[in-house]
């Protein structure tokens, strides 16, 4: 399940929708709609997330965040680690190869040393004093 597909889903029960009726008003299938849920289809299109977005009546702060998890949403994501670290491959492969065997709190602890990452560049981009070079550890 991709997390686009987990809170859409989410919605969906949340409120009490069908999900025939969801995806006659989105004008895709059933089948569709349930793989996008299950993650077993691409990256929703513009369009798909627009129309998920009037089905739900979403709008500000919790549009932006749907459109975020779409945006993370592709369960075929390919890493162009051409021109970085050679350390940068080595995880790219290992991860690819091992993703399936990690558990929920180690795909956790990874998502926050990407999250720490990402302050920091973002400080770091802002002028923002502080640990912009600092290597950040697992727990």
């Amino acid at each position: 399940m991709t997390p686009f597909g987990e809170r859409v889903r989410q919605l969906r029960q949340e409120r009490g929708r069908m999900l025939k009726d969801m995806a006659a008003h989105l004008g895709v299938s059933s089948a569709y709609l349930s793989a996008l849920e299950r993650g077993e289809r691409g990256k929703p299109t513009w369009a798909l997330i627009q129309g998920v977005l009037q089905y739900f009546h979403i709008i500000w702060d919790e549009a932006d965040e749907l459109a975020r998890l779409a945006d993370l949403s592709d369960p075929k994501v390919k890493i162009d680690t051409a021109n970085t670290n050679p350390k940068a491959t080595l995880l790219a492969n290992r991860l690819a190869r091992e993703i399936r065997g990690l558990t929920p709190e180690e795909l956790d602890q990874m998502v926050a040393v990407l999250d720490q990452a990402q302050e920091r560049e973002k400080k770091a981009a802002c002028g923002i004093p502080g640990d912009a070079q600092a290597p950040v550890s697992p727990r």
